[in-house]
């Protein structure tokens, strides 16, 4: 399969690891780098796997997640261009902890292991930034347990609609309308349930009067109204 030649130099100097190199560094580190491409649906790595280096997305989104023996998926973050994707296992030496599929045709730019090491090495402030994002990534982890322990699925699901309905949504004259990004099955991976209970609940939400719902398209009829079933929540 033929790689389109993105911009090596581009990417790396877009990501936020390398973003405060000089052209002249970003240029020995692109000369260290491989293109590599992903059909939707194709997995970068698996979960257990040992770490082969690093991956930078050009273009395309990349979903990380965990799943159990059943099948089950939990969603841990959906990553676009722009961002590296599972940098610790490149410093532990261990496995890959989750496993990472392109949701679009994905194109990645890839860092062998001992050649990022080396690089580190040669440039601490990349090491220094890796555990700034490595802990940004830890704060959303706390977020994602506390969701999953103290919240119930009509909770995370009426979050993630208002969500939506503030950032994607526009008004017309029935209501705020939106697409969701995702369908019902990998908006349930996201909100750790399953697809049954999302739309259960979507029909559930529209037998009040809160929204409409025609298969991904949502129209939020009584905004105020939604936002009072998490403030009503305990």
């Amino acid at each position: 399969m033929s790689i389109q030649r993105f911009d090596l130099v581009a990417v790396l100097e877009g990501t936020a690891l390398f973003s405060g190199l000089s052209a002249e560094e970003l240029r020995a580190l692109a000369a260290r780098t491989v293109r590599k491409r992903f059909k939707t649906g194709e997995l970068l790595f698996s979960e257990g796997e040992p770490c082969h280096g690093l991956h930078v997305i050009a273009t395309g989104k990349v979903r990380i997640f965990k799943a159990s023996v059943n099948g089950r998926e939990q969603v841990l973050a959906v990553n676009q261009a722009g961002e590296s994707v599972a940098e610790l296992p490149i410093f532990d030496g261990g496995v890959y902890p989750a496993s990472a599929i392109a949701i679009e045709e994905t194109q990645i730019a890839f860092i062998s292991q001992r050649d990022f090491h080396s690089y580190c090495l040669e440039h601490p402030q990349v090491a220094l930034k890796v555990l700034s994002v490595a802990g940004a990534r830890l704060r959303r982890l706390v977020g994602i347990i506390e969701e999953l322990s103290f919240t119930t699925i009509r909770q995370r699901l009426v979050s993630t609609l208002i969500q939506l309905a503030e950032s994607q949504g526009i008004q017309t004259n029935s209501g705020i309308e939106f697409q969701l990004p995702a369908t019902h099955q990998e908006l349930a991976n996201q909100l750790g349930t399953v697809r049954e209970l999302i739309s259960r609940n979507l029909m559930r939400l529209q037998a009040e009067g809160l929204l409409d719902v025609d298969a991904r398209r949502i129209v939020v009829k009584d905004m105020k109204g939604l936002s009072a079933l998490l403030e009503a929540a305990p």
